[in-house]
């Protein structure tokens, strides 16, 4: 039997009668991500038509999922909640602190001892409260929820930007913040700007080279990073359906890359399919009945483009191998011209090592299909040029490669299969040689492949590209290798191509597991205790943040104005600052160490206006909370793209800066801001960036009027005396007002529970 059958089954029986009413409502045929949305309102039946990309809607999420760096801080602020059990299902999963370096044993057990106290805090934490827990090594949490959790039509929201992998199944799932999950957690509504719609239809079928994971590096190269802001995609048309669910899962966790609030794709057999293998018919048989309210209405993918916001169309019978990167996960390049393009921009074409697997690519067809190459690797006779890694999403995955033979395939070409967690995907990779900063590129099936992502090198530049090109072109040691038309040389001199990847969907024997790693929480929590050290280097219990004074922000600051992109790991770096996910003021020490001052181009590196010296970025903040100096943040565009880490919005506001100015927000990022009492502003004008100055100190004039609507001038005083008056932009309701004037949205939530 799934988990939490019954609540999944109360869905269902309520989706018809809503669903019914909100196409009435609408006045027209609805796509599938509306019936979610609808039938997933707070109200319950909906009683209005909303319009996307304007308005505000309060959602009741089906289910919560965090991952152990974003669990601690989202526990430790659900703490002060004043509650004694989640209201919905929630799981927790230990997947981000386990560092990657020998192999998985190894890598595990130190693990183990060296995030004890964390992996304790998260275990009991989870007892008393009501909450899943998934242990370290039982997987990554994108994969345990696909296997466990998802489930066609429903929502949930998760700790993690890739909480959208869930898509695959047919789920709205949406990554944010903590404080977002606390209030879920909590029992209170979600709030979430109705999303707007990109339909991608796709015809044709995937064969031979091409892979699910090309057709979202495609999108991305079509949409760019911030294309998909704002908006849900949803994917139809014969092509989907004739993709397994796994690939879909694929496609839907990249589309954190393009900014899309989520994707998903409509119910087909490749989704009971996937259910029943994971012993989960009873969710398959639940689906089926109400299979038509699981997928857009008819009308809606005969004419897509009445009905979404943009249409994309890619036909999958012509799509090519693709190849992203580097330092950006839009730049797609078909691996047709990516010598050309290597050559043109003077890429390393030499390739030292290729990794396969993460939340994104490490389900069992993923790994089948590699092993396929890695296979031909001794029957041709060839020899694996580049290091070549494994990290399989979860034991059940892994449990079921090892006793299918898979495992031993690609032990004989030398490769490292990692512990089932993140690694080196996110940073959490301890690679040899990486601290002499070398000029190198890597291949990975992985999602994001920002400079230092993945093993803290700004030189190491990183492709990302689909789990059995990684492998051909690991075999070839070749960035340039093109499988499909290219010929390799094997250790008898003779010219051999590798033949096109084979593998299977799901398992033939089934999947298994000796023990997948789940702990139930204690049925009665209230016993509990959970202990915190007040001497824990990783674990600090939260102070509430101070509430707005009521009067106008004035002599603030410029802290940095950041150059170019902006990401969430250039605010708040993941790598070894893992370890300090728990303890905000230790983990504030690594805020805006990545981002690029515009003023010298240098990171880490920005002026005290109280000393007149340059120092690093979290000294000088340090320097102005003690004096009491409030400050500002300025950025480009998409700032806070990437991790829905809200650590990098927590950092900023525990050490006094007061507000981010920037041309444009990534979603989570601004939703993450405002949840902590932070003012999260835009341009006006965006060429008034360019009259930031260093040393600039900002006034404003008319915030005791902050409304909903209403821009806010910006004073701006520059070292000569000369002034400029900005307006900014601001897309804050009442009630996130109302969290700026309680200093945070857990200081609301505190109250109302006190």
């Amino acid at each position: 039997m799934a988990f939490d059958i019954e609540m999944i089954k109360k869905v269902y029986e309520n989706m018809a009668e809503r669903v019914d009413k909100a196409r009435e409502l609408v006045g027209r045929p609805l796509t599938l991500s509306e019936k979610i949305l609808y039938s997933h309102l707070w109200e319950g039946v909906p009683s209005q038509a909303f319009t996307r990309g304007k308005d505000y809607v309060d959602f009741a999420p089906d289910r919560v999922a965090c991952q152990d760096a974003t669990a601690q801080m989202a526990l430790l602020q659900f703490m002060h909640a004043g509650k004694t059990k989640v209201a919905v299902p929630t799981t927790v999963h230990c997947d981000h602190l386990i560092q990657a370096k020998i192999d998985a044993k190894t890598d595990l057990k130190r693990a183990k001892e060296q995030s004890n106290e964390v992996f304790d805090f998260l275990s009991s934490i989870s007892n008393k409260y009501g909450i899943g827990f998934w242990k370290p090594g039982a997987g990554i949490i994108h994969q345990v929820v696909l296997e466990n959790y998802a489930f066609p039509g429903g929502m949930m929201i998760g700790t993690d930007s890739h909480t959208v992998n869930a898509g695959g199944l047919g789920m709205l799932a949406i990554g944010v913040g903590g404080a977002d999950a606390v209030d879920v957690m909590s029992g209170m509504a979600w709030e979430l700007k109705f999303p707007k719609l990109i339909g991608v239809k796709l015809t044709g079928k995937l064969s031979g080279w091409t892979a699910p994971k090309d057709v979202i590096l495609k999108v991305a190269g079509i949409l760019t990073v911030k294309g998909g802001t704002g908006a849900v995609i949803e994917y139809f048309g014969e092509g989907a359906k004739a993709m397994s669910c796994t690939g879909k899962g694929t496609i839907c966790n990249m589309g954190a890359e393009v900014g899309a609030t989520t994707s998903t794709f409509g119910y087909d057999e490749s989704m009971d399919r996937y259910l029943r293998a994971t012993n989960r018919a009873d969710v398959a048989d639940a689906a089926k009945s109400v299979a038509k309210y699981l997928t857009a209405d008819d009308e809606v993918y005969a004419n897509p483009e009445q009905y979404f916001d943009q249409v994309i169309e890619i036909n999958l019978s012509e799509l090519e191998p693709h190849l992203n990167g580097p330092f950006t996960p839009d730049l797609a390049t078909p691996i047709s011209k990516m010598r050309e393009e290597a050559i043109k921009n003077d890429w390393p074409l030499q390739v030292q090592v290729g990794l396969i697997g993460s939340c994104t690519n490490s389900s069992y067809e993923d790994i089948s299909r590699s092993a396929s190459l890695a296979k031909q690797v001794a029957d041709k006779k060839l020899k694996t040029k580049a290091k070549f890694t494994i990290t399989p999403g979860s034991e059940v995955v892994r449990y079921t490669i090892e006793r299918d033979g898979f495992i031993d395939t690609f032990d004989k070409i030398g490769a490292t299969v990692f512990a089932n967690a993140c690694g080196p995907c996110i940073g959490m990779w301890d690679r040899e040689g990486a601290e002499k900063e070398e000029r190198n590129t890597i291949v990975h099936s992985f999602n994001r492949n920002f400079s230092k992502r993945a093993d803290g090198n700004p030189n190491t530049l990183a492709f990302v590209g689909s789990p059995e090109l990684v492998t051909a072109l690991a075999i070839a040691g070749d960035l340039g290798f093109n499988p499909l038309t290219d010929k390799l040389i094997n250790e008898d001199g003779e010219e051999v191509m590798l033949d096109e990847p084979t593998g299977n969907e799901l398992p033939p024997k089934g999947f298994d597991a000796e023990d997948p790693g789940y702990q139930a929480p204690a049925e009665d929590g209230s016993g509990v205790q959970v202990v915190v050290s007040p001497e824990s280097e990783r674990l600090q219990l939260l102070a509430p943040f101070t509430p707005w004074d009521g009067e106008n922000i004035t002599g603030a600051k410029l802290l940095i104005k950041a150059f170019g992109k902006c990401t969430t790991d250039h605010i708040s770096m993941a790598g070894p600052w893992l370890r300090f996910r728990g303890h905000l003021d230790n983990i504030s020490n690594n805020m805006l160490i990545g981002a690029v001052n515009a003023f010298n181009m240098k990171t880490n590196s920005v002026k005290n206006e109280l000393t007149g010296e340059y120092d690093a970025v979290p000294a000088v903040q340090r320097d102005y909370k003690a004096a009491g100096v409030p400050s500002v943040v300025v950025g480009d565009h998409n700032y806070g793209e990437g991790s829905s880490r809200e650590h990098a919005a927590m950092e900023p506001r525990h050490l006094g800066v007061r507000a981010v100015l920037v041309k444009s927000f990534a979603r989570i990022h601004e939703t993450n801001l405002k949840k902590q009492g932070m003012l999260a502003l835009t341009f006006a004008n965006e060429a008034d960036y360019d009259k930031i100055q260093e040393g600039d100190t900002f006034n404003f004039t008319d915030l005791k009027e902050f409304a909903p609507n209403k821009q806010l001038t910006l004073e701006i005083v520059h070292k000569d005396g000369s002034k400029d008056v900005i307006m900014a932009n601001h897309s804050y309701n009442e009630g996130q007002i109302g969290w700026f004037v309680a200093g945070s949205a857990l200081n609301l939530i505190a109250a109302a529970n006190a």
